[in-house]
């Protein structure tokens, strides 16, 4: 059983990026609904779909590529906080990743936002993970 939903799908992504897979399947849960729509809002997947099979359902998601060099869009994804030990920020210390290049997936009380948009409504949350 895993415990860490979250670090599973993050790994489930990276082994197909390092496959050169197009389409990565994945058991769903809401968290994991909205990473993925931000992943897709920021330009990091080509498209994603929901599926309702099964008691849980899953989302496909549709990797993106460059077609000349047949790179990832996503060259890293790391998971920051975990369930030994939750990483949370307020809005004076917010994460930059690589200087503004990458984002920070951050769980708020608005949902679940990246750090740039965090910034703009000044809150803080739990830092999910850091994707470049």
């Amino acid at each position: 059983m895993n415990t860490d939903t979250i670090a599973d799908f993050l790994t489930r992504i990276r082994n197909a990026i390092q496959a050169n897979s197009r389409i990565v399947e994945i058991p769903s849960s809401n968290i994991k609904k909205e990473i993925t729509k931000v992943l897709h809002d920021k330009g990091f997947i080509t498209n994603y779909k929901f599926e309702d099979n099964g008691p849980q359902g899953t989302i496909k998601i549709a990797l993106k590529y460059n077609p000349r060099t047949n790179l990832s869009a996503i060259e890293k994804i790391t998971r920051v906080s975990k369930p030994g030990l939750r990483k949370y920020v307020d809005f004076d210390n917010l994460p930059r990743v690589i200087n503004g290049l990458g984002i920070a997936i951050l769980s708020t009380s608005q949902g679940v936002i990246t750090d740039k948009e965090a910034r703009k409504l000044k809150i803080g949350g739990e830092v999910l993970c850091y994707v470049y």
